[in-house]
């Protein structure tokens, strides 16, 4: 069942003020609204590094007891984490990494990140991190 706040949200996240797509990205995580994460998806290919921004936090948010959320767009944050312009979006990228399934393809990435010492280094102690948090994660699975 619809709600007037959802459809507040998803009118706002069409909004051409990025201002107010930002705020309607980060309401999808904050309110739960799950049923709303393909409007997340669209919050990753924004062109305002605010609306990615928010989105992750969301992305993040509702990924903690649902991993399949972070597995489902993990090519995109695979490429927000490495090519992005802004520094903030790729370090929301890698957190949200940590939700997932311990993937090798993506501790191999993380690893590559906090390996190189022309990324920003707040960029690589994160990388680091959640790089060890997934490898723990996979060995544990084992």
């Amino acid at each position: 069942m619809r709600t007037k706040w959802q459809d507040e949200v998803e009118g706002a996240a069409r909004a051409t003020d990025y201002r107010e797509r930002a705020v309607a990205y980060r309401a999808i995580g904050q309110f739960r609204f799950r049923q709303k994460t393909e409007l997340l998806s669209r919050g990753l290919e924004d062109e305002s590094p605010a609306c990615r921004g928010s989105a992750l936090l969301s992305l993040e948010l509702l990924s903690r007891d649902h991993p399949g959320l972070v597995n489902a767009v993990r090519a995109r944050l695979h490429e927000l984490s490495t090519h992005d312009d802004n520094q903030a979006v790729r370090r929301l990228a890698i957190l949200c990494l940590k939700n997932g399934s311990p993937q090798r393809e993506t501790i191999l990435l993380l690893g590559s990140i906090a390996d190189d010492d022309e990324q920003d280094r707040e960029l690589r102690a994160a990388a680091r991190k959640i790089g060890e948090d997934l490898r723990k994660k996979a060995a544990l699975k084992r």
